[in-house]
């Protein structure tokens, strides 16, 4: 029960601001961001966050960086990383920020 009320008060630093957006950026994010959810090739853990990594065949630079535009606007908590590694043949989103921050990742991003 501690370690609950301790997960929950560090969470509450952690809002997303759902007016940062118009109806149809909303529409396009969640689209956006089912995409990116059923497309993870693999999710890796770091010191500071997660890691999700994605083939170019199936998420393009363009759809994850207008992810990362809206997300940013709604949630300018986190820190946000793109690389593109293995000569263009992988794309890496990394989402870092304040302590705390993993537990916020893994319930919003359903990271086991």
């Amino acid at each position: 029960m501690n370690q609950e009320k301790q997960v929950a008060t560090t969470q509450s630093k952690f809002y997303c601001n759902i007016k940062a957006l118009t109806p149809d950026e909303r529409a396009r994010h969640k689209q956006l961001g089912e995409k990116l959810t059923a497309a993870r090739k693999e999710i890796v853990e770091t010191d500071k966050g997660y890691e999700f990594k994605y083939s170019p065949a199936d998420i393009s630079l363009a759809e994850l960086a207008q992810w990362v535009t809206a997300e940013s606007k709604c949630c300018p908590f986190f820190d946000f990383h793109i690389d593109v590694e293995r000569q263009g043949k992988l794309l890496c989103l990394r989402l870092t920020g304040e302590e705390g921050i993993k537990a916020f990742i893994q319930a919003e991003f359903g990271v086991k």
